[in-house]
């Protein structure tokens, strides 16, 4: 659907500005679009698409495919969008921690955090194994059946955690979906009092994840990990095995972050 924000009469600079982010948060949720795709979604005139692309290829945001001539964003604005996160070292504290976690469970390992009421991830190392959870950085995930998800609420402040909960869509992805809020706020305190959140197939088919969370020099949940599993690769038997080096690695980042007093800690 078209947004029409940029249609009404504005400055002429100012409705510049509104097209280039248009077209920057279309490329962003559909990569490698043709021009005639983005005119019709954007309602925007073929040759004003075509030059404000040009324009942004010459600034280096934006790439186009020799082959199929469709357009797509660069990593560019990646590099953009991790300066703008709240603790921009954050995946370089992680990187070592994930890939370690990755080569001894050879699963995919994700470094995910708050934006709105979703999770978005913003590190990931893949699964050495052909058959494994489908993700991508940048790729948003809801709070309500996600292990990362479930413990970025589990210890956020309460009144807060209420305030983001209500922006949530509890929307029903798989059978195990918990999509009532009541029912949400329940899970939550067991994640808390085991120390540890899971996702027992709840946001994709076969898939099973667990995770923890990562806190700041204020003892704020700023981040989580996790392990995704697909189930027939899943031993609940290495569970504890799997989460104390989920919990050891969380709380040697959030030392390094300023957290003096590890709530996961028992």
């Amino acid at each position: 659907m078209a947004d029409e924000s940029y249609d009404v009469k504005q400055p002429e600079s100012v409705a510049a500005v509104l097209k280039v982010f248009a077209l920057l948060q279309a490329l962003s949720e559909n990569n490698e679009t043709g021009i005639s795709d983005l005119s019709v979604r954007l309602a925007m005139p073929k040759a004003t698409v075509y030059r404000f692309l040009q324009t942004m290829m010459t600034v280096g945001y934006v790439r186009q495919e020799k082959d199929s001539e469709r357009y797509g964003l660069t990593m560019k604005m990646f590099e953009l969008g991790t300066k703008a996160l709240q603790f921009p070292d954050l995946v370089d504290l992680a990187k070592h921690h994930m890939q370690m976690m990755a080569d001894i469970t050879g699963e995919t390992v994700h470094l995910g955090t708050l934006i709105d009421s979703e999770i978005i991830y913003i590190h990931k190392v893949d699964s050495r194994h052909n058959l494994g959870m489908y993700s991508r950085v940048g790729r948003r995930a809801p709070l309500h059946c996600t292990a990362i998800g479930k413990v970025l609420m589990a210890w956020e402040d309460p009144e807060r955690r209420d305030r983001i909960l209500k922006g949530a869509d509890f929307k029903r992805f798989r059978e195990k979906t918990i999509v009532d809020a009541a029912a949400f706020v329940t899970e939550l305190q067991q994640v808390k009092a085991q120390g540890f959140g899971e996702d027992r197939e709840e946001f994709d088919d076969h898939i099973r994840c667990l995770g923890v969370p990562i806190f700041d020099r204020l003892n704020r949940p700023i981040a989580g990990f996790s392990i995704s599993f697909p189930t027939f690769r899943y031993d609940d038997s290495k569970k504890d095995e799997i989460v104390a080096m989920l919990q050891g690695a969380a709380k040697d980042i959030s030392s390094q972050l300023g957290c003096s007093n590890f709530p996961l800690d028992k």
